[in-house]
């Protein structure tokens, strides 16, 4: 197991940099509605009742901090999660904030 301790100032900031952006409530929204299948854009939009363009722009971060991945359809751009760790994050803490 990894030092925790030992971790380097970069790391811990990256780290907390990915946790600020997932705390942000539509882009949990958003990576929430990632996890799965892959979605479009507008599919995430409609769904979350939020504008095309904010769901873009919130998409760009996350896609930034690796959190999401995109890929072209055809002319459509799918959205899904970059791997299993961030759902399993998602799904502990989920689990984290049911319990009584």
């Amino acid at each position: 197991m990894v030092d925790l301790t030992e971790l380097p100032d970069e790391t811990v900031g990256q780290l907390a940099d990915t946790f600020r952006l997932m705390g942000d409530h539509s882009r949990l929204r958003i990576i929430l509605a990632c996890m799965g299948e892959p979605i479009r854009v507008g599919d995430i939009a409609t769904r979350l009742d939020l504008s095309q363009s904010l769901v873009s722009h919130h998409l760009r971060l996350l896609k930034t901090a690796r959190v999401v991945r995109g890929e072209r359809r055809g002319r459509q751009m799918f959205y899904a999660l970059c791997d299993d760790h961030i759902e399993r994050v998602v799904d502990d803490m989920l689990e984290h904030v049911k319990e009584t």
